[in-house]
């Protein structure tokens, strides 16, 4: 009997991947992973948040109890604090905009917790992601492909899963809508089943990033100059951590027309204002490029690619410029491009793979 190890957040994905692969013959353990101080896990429980909270590991453990298998807690805070927070911090710092699940990913989810289940006996993990993992004979390469509820798509924070990872990965509602999987929760009366989603980060479940940078770090940011589009110096801004290229809303200036936050240059101390149209490129680098799909990429590419989690994918051509830089041309001008973002690729279903825009 194969032995599996699921990720159990509490919500009712993940108890509902726990259950079918039961159904399935595996042998399961379920985990929560204690990624917060006991103080931030209280703080984030008495604002009602439901990622990472106690309330979550009891859900997650009462699940476990009510299907039979045991349920463990184990302590990567460590590691998070390490490779999520601080890199969210310091990537905001460095005036960039990043994406905290993508690196929770990269690093703890299918990182350290795999190395653990492994270390354990367990053949697999699995988590409760909507995206399809399959193996494909003529390549000989495990896929990672789009899911059959395309509403729940996650394939664009997986981008970064190895071959490695995705052989001892397995992802059971893929083939599912979320409808059907509230059903089944509901029919095996599991405690979550109407449990609502969560949509912040969970380390800021406030959304006040700024604020959350400055108690992590310490870190005192100036106030600097907002600038036009040539240079000239329109008025004051707060520090750069508080903006984020797009942004309109909140900005402290008024110019008597709609200004837009274009880029944000950290050495000068500026944020650079203008019109909406100047928001758009038609071209990005990406850097720390992770390639599921193929082994290389030697010759142009037509793609579709997305750069931003609920952006449809637009048509682009994927070129590699050497030095581990891929170069996107797309077909059409896109809005609002932000450094530290991911872009992913895609070849119909199937993610070619993804990288940082620089």
């Amino acid at each position: 009997m194969k032995k599996v190890m699921v990720g159990m957040s509490g919500g009712v994905d993940s108890s509902v991947a726990a259950m079918l692969l039961r159904d399935s013959g595996y042998e399961v353990m379920g985990v929560t992973l204690k990624l917060f101080s006991d103080e931030d896990i209280v703080q984030a429980e008495k604002e009602g948040k439901t990622c990472c909270a106690l309330s979550d590991v009891e859900d997650a453990r009462s699940v476990a109890y009510r299907l039979g298998f045991d349920h463990l807690v184990f302590n990567f805070k460590d590691n998070f604090r390490e490779h999520v927070m601080q890199q969210f911090a310091d990537s905001y710092l460095a005036g960039r905009t990043p994406n905290p699940c993508i690196e929770c990913n990269r690093h703890v989810k299918f990182d350290k917790m795999l190395r653990r289940a492994l270390e354990l006996g367990y053949d697999y993990i699995a988590t409760g992601h909507y995206a399809i993992n399959e193996y494909d004979e003529k390549s000989g390469r495990f896929l990672l492909k789009r899911p059959a509820d395309r509403s729940k798509d996650q394939t664009y924070v997986l981008y970064s899963l190895t071959q490695e990872q995705l052989s001892h990965t397995l992802f059971p509602l893929g083939n599912l809508e979320k409808t059907q999987v509230r059903e089944l929760a509901e029919k095996a009366g599991l405690v979550n089943s109407s449990k609502p989603d969560s949509q912040d980060i969970c380390f800021v479940p406030d959304g006040k990033y700024a604020e959350f940078i400055r108690k992590f770090t310490g870190a005192t940011v100036p106030e600097g100059s907002f600038i036009d589009m040539n240079g000239r110096i329109l008025g004051t801004h707060k520090g750069i951590i508080n903006y984020t290229v797009g942004q309109r809303k909140g900005l402290g200036i008024s110019l008597g027309k709609p200004a837009y936050v274009v880029k944000k240059d950290v050495a000068d101390n500026t944020v650079m204002l203008g019109d909406e149209s100047d928001l758009y490129t038609k071209t990005l680098i990406a850097e720390d490029v992770n390639l599921i799909s193929v082994a290389e990429i030697t010759e142009p590419m037509r793609i579709t690619a997305k750069t931003r989690y609920s952006q449809t994918e637009q048509p682009a051509v994927l070129s590699c410029l050497g030095n581990g830089e891929y170069l996107v041309e797309f077909d059409e001008s896109q809005r609002a491009v932000t450094s530290g973002q991911a872009v992913v690729f895609y070849d119909g279903d199937i993610v070619v793979g993804g990288g940082t825009i620089k």
